[in-house]
């Protein structure tokens, strides 16, 4: 066993040291962010966020936006006028053919909001639900569009929007990241670890992702031979040389090492009780449709919900699979019946803890996809479309049971009450409590912000 030098015990490390854990300012170690103090406050109407994202773009028109013109003017082309300048991903006719939904519109709950028959679960706690039809965005690719969504920029290196909750905001949980990971689904398009990265703030506030088979997280566990008390003595010893390294060269990334030690260490405690779904009853595992041991998006759904029991700030759920260029019959049924009960359950289960009205659930994709068809016959798919497209949020101050903006007659463009990205990542802010204006950490001379050039409170879906 590896031996402390006689003069460096724990508790001399944890009580003396200058800088030891016991007087670190860090928001992982005492639960609090780090510009708590630092930021405009407003009145939170949400603790944390669960943010269901449908990694691929989903098509808006076949799910919450429906088209009857559309749908009448189907295998025509598309005016002119409406795509001149226009670029798209894999399109590549001059004129594309608009194509109608192949799936039908009912409208359900007492709101009587249009939901497709993809979503019968959803459409059973559409009341909850604030659906968005006007969300646009900059640019056409996976990759950049995501990062978009969830950085504010289409360059790599921001911080994600989870990131700058943790740092704004701190954990509830000591014992647990305050910024969770799940992924689920088909792996057509690939997901970075840019899409939930702490860019130029702390490492600490980065996202720690879980899984829901084999070991909950990668490399937390003790290599084979080596005890719990072994690791907490080798830990000791490291931390104090960070800590001599720190006092030497000031660098704040040395702080953060030593913050994700100290969770990792105490995360080897409290992650496999909490990733032990099978100790649910078993009418709860029913009801997401979920089967512990399995990689699924009703797994991730109910894991999520005991993130959230547990204080974690953000969980962002990634369900692969929605790139749908050709076979979007066959693509999008398949997965809208993966995650259309546990998304239904999730809310029925949060709302009857009493836990949605302090949770907000965040729904869609980094784009929507095109009114026109690409390819013809039974294959033809959508490409990319960020022009309009379909969001929704419940719970967590949103108003419930009402729709917000809409396309043109197509869904090619938002029309009415149109939503950037910016003004959408400005309201999930403004529901925790932050203003989005004052967040910021200063980088290379001047203070960025999550919505870094523009973006306004969308005042209209909150209750």
């Amino acid at each position: 066993m590896m031996q402390l030098p006689i003069e460096i015990t724990r508790r001399k490390f944890l009580g003396h040291s200058p800088i030891g854990i016991g007087s670190l300012a860090l928001g992982s170690l005492i639960g609090k962010g780090a510009t708590e103090n630092n930021f405009s406050h407003v009145t939170p109407r949400a603790k944390r966020v669960i943010y269901l994202f449908m990694s691929g773009g989903p098509s808006h028109v076949d799910t919450f936006d429906p088209k009857p013109t559309l749908t009448q003017r189907d295998g025509q082309k598309v005016p002119k006028e409406i795509i001149k300048n226009h670029e798209f991903a894999m399109i590549k006719e001059a004129q594309p053919l608009l194509k109608g939904s192949h799936w039908k519109f009912h409208k359900k709950g007492q709101s009587g909001i249009e939901v497709s028959d993809l979503f019968p679960s959803v459409g059973e706690i559409i009341d909850n639900v604030s659906v968005i039809r006007s969300v646009h965005s900059d640019t056409f690719n996976h990759d950049p569009a995501v990062m978009f969504m969830n950085t504010g920029s289409v360059r790599f290196g921001r911080p994600s929007l989870g990131s700058w909750l943790s740092y704004g905001l701190g954990s509830e949980n000591n014992d647990l990241p305050a910024f969770v990971v799940l992924a689920s689904g088909k792996n057509r398009q690939p997901l970075l670890d840019s899409y939930w990265g702490s860019g130029f703030l702390p490492a600490e506030y980065q996202g720690v992702q879980f899984r829901t088979s084999g070991d909950p997280v990668l490399f937390v566990e003790n290599p084979e031979g080596v005890t719990r008390e072994q690791r907490r003595r080798q830990l000791d010893l490291i931390n104090w040389m960070n800590n001599r390294r720190f006092e030497s060269v000031g660098d704040p990334e040395i702080v953060a090492r030593i913050a994700q030690y100290e969770l990792a260490y105490r995360m080897q405690m409290s992650v496999p009780e909490l990733t032990d779904i099978s100790t649910e009853p078993e009418s709860i595992r029913k009801s997401y449709g979920s089967e512990p041991g399995k990689v699924s998006f009703a797994n991730n759904c109910l894991l999520a919900r005991r993130l959230a029991e547990r204080g974690v700030r953000f969980i962002q759920l990634y369900d692969k699979g929605w790139d749908s260029h050709g076979q979007i019959v066959s693509d999008h049924t398949e997965r809208c019946k993966q995650v259309d009960q546990p998304i239904a359950a999730l809310i029925k289960d949060l709302k009857q803890r009493g836990m949605l009205d302090d949770t907000l659930v965040v729904w869609g994709g980094e784009f929507g996809r095109t009114p026109m068809s690409q390819g013809s016959g039974n294959g033809y798919g959508r490409d990319h479309h960020p022009h309009g497209f379909s969001m929704w949020m419940a719970g967590g101050g949103i108003r419930p049971g009402h729709v917000h903006g809409a396309t043109d007659e197509f869904g090619y463009f938002a029309a009415e009450d149109r939503v950037h990205v910016h003004d959408l990542n400005a309201t999930i802010l403004h529901c925790l409590g932050i203003d989005h204006e004052s967040l910021t950490f200063n980088h290379q001379g001047r203070n960025f912000r999550l919505t870094d050039e523009f973006g306004k409170v969308v005042d209209n879906i909150l209750s």
